[in-house]
């Protein structure tokens, strides 16, 4: 396929989305094909983009109900009829976008940005590129998704396909490619031996807000004493230095780690994980073969993830610290055949090689010309 600069959308309302982004980006360098990551938010909003970004860190930490309300709200009402105006500095930028690069593809791994993606590119001048929406979102899926113009939409299960034949989408226009976990999610080096003799069972927990309960589950499990124990705490450096008080108070061993590079190395490390139902953080598990106690559900956008891992056996809702250890000496009790079965379950849902895939499948489709003459005669586009 001949193919300009791939233009890939993003935005940081949620590590789900940026996570998807670079997992494509890395996937299309593998193919030598040109891509560049852009959150048109930044330039378009400035200074009212970041306050935006910290209240919704804030909100979704400190009154998860506040956003439930306004993600059922936003899946009710009409978008262009309430955002487009507003929002209108986006399109200048994605006009600005598509002058600079003349992308023949863009690939969106964000709700909104189709609904602005042709008015941008007749103000720019340019053909309007194919477009494939990238959906991060596993069941509960709003449909700011789904309601704008797509070329298809790339969806992370064959779970979230049925949630949207269900609300009329039509099957054409769903292609099941996976999560687009980093690529390196497919290698096998440093991936830790089952749990059994000789080899102890190593739990990781990702922290993401709620730190008096990190503090109080990281005592427990610590003085629980049959599990070697990681917790990432992000940039928050003040927690990190409690919960190494809490390791030397415990006298046990614990390995506390700031900001992570390389997720997929870390995770193969470890057998178990503990954490919140992020969409990232729920495929990247996957991926990584890691079955998952989920501490902490955003009500609305993640309840589908947390879904998707239990109903298909590969995870727990541990909504409080007892039921986290009650869990953890479950699955690990005798020859841990708990954790074997997860596991298991894991293997068979997981796409550890879903951004290449996804990467392949866009590179396959017909270029702007191509797709022009197969319009002409009557040949389906995807």
């Amino acid at each position: 396929m001949g193919m300009r600069t791939v233009l890939i959308l993003t935005a940081a309302f949620g590590e789900g989305h940026n996570a998807a982004a670079r997992g494509l980006k890395e996937a299309f360098d593998a193919e030598g094909v040109r891509a560049e990551v852009l959150d048109p938010f930044g330039p378009a909003f400035g200074k009212w983009y970041e306050w935006t970004r910290r209240n919704y860190v804030r909100m979704v930490n400190q009154a998860p109900w506040v956003w439930s309300l306004l993600y059922g709200w936003v899946d009710l009402v009409s978008f262009p009829t309430l955002g487009l105006k507003f929002l209108r500095p986006l399109e200048r930028q994605l006009q600005w976008a598509l002058d600079q690069w003349k992308p023949s593809v863009v690939v969106s791994v964000f709700p909104i940005y189709g609904y602005f993606l042709a008015g941008a590119a007749r103000r720019a001048g340019v053909p309007k590129p194919r477009l494939f929406t990238v959906v991060t979102d596993s069941i509960s899926v709003n449909s700011l998704w789904y309601r704008c113009e797509s070329d298809a939409l790339l969806l992370p299960n064959e779970d979230t396909a049925d949630v949207l034949l269900g609300a009329g989408v039509c099957r054409e226009q769903i292609v099941v490619t996976g999560f687009p976990v980093s690529p390196r999610f497919a290698s096998e080096s440093g991936r830790v031996a089952p749990p059994g003799p000789g080899q102890k069972p190593k739990v990781l927990l990702m922290v993401n807000g709620q730190r008096l309960r990190a503090l109080a589950l990281v005592e427990r499990i610590l003085r629980e004493g049959e599990v070697e124990l990681t917790v990432t705490v992000g940039r928050d450096a003040e927690l990190g230095r409690w919960l190494e008080r809490v390791g030397q108070g415990c006298g046990r061993p614990l390995r506390v780690l700031g900001w992570v590079g390389d997720v997929p190395a870390l995770m193969r490390e470890h057998h178990l994980l503990i954490g919140k139902a992020g969409g990232a953080t729920v495929q990247e598990a996957l991926a990584a073969h890691l079955p998952m106690l989920v501490t902490q559900i955003l009500p609305g956008q993640e309840e589908g993830n947390a879904r998707l891992l239990v109903q298909n056996g590969c995870g727990v809702h541990c909504p409080t610290n007892e039921s986290v250890i009650q869990c953890l000496r479950s699955l690990l009790a005798g020859t841990c055949e708990g954790w074997t079965r997860m596991h298991d379950h894991t293997k068979r849902l997981g796409r550890p090689d879903a951004s290449t895939q996804t990467v392949r499948w866009i590179l396959s489709r017909p270029t702007l010309p191509e797709r022009e003459a197969n319009e002409a005669f009557g040949v389906r586009p995807v």
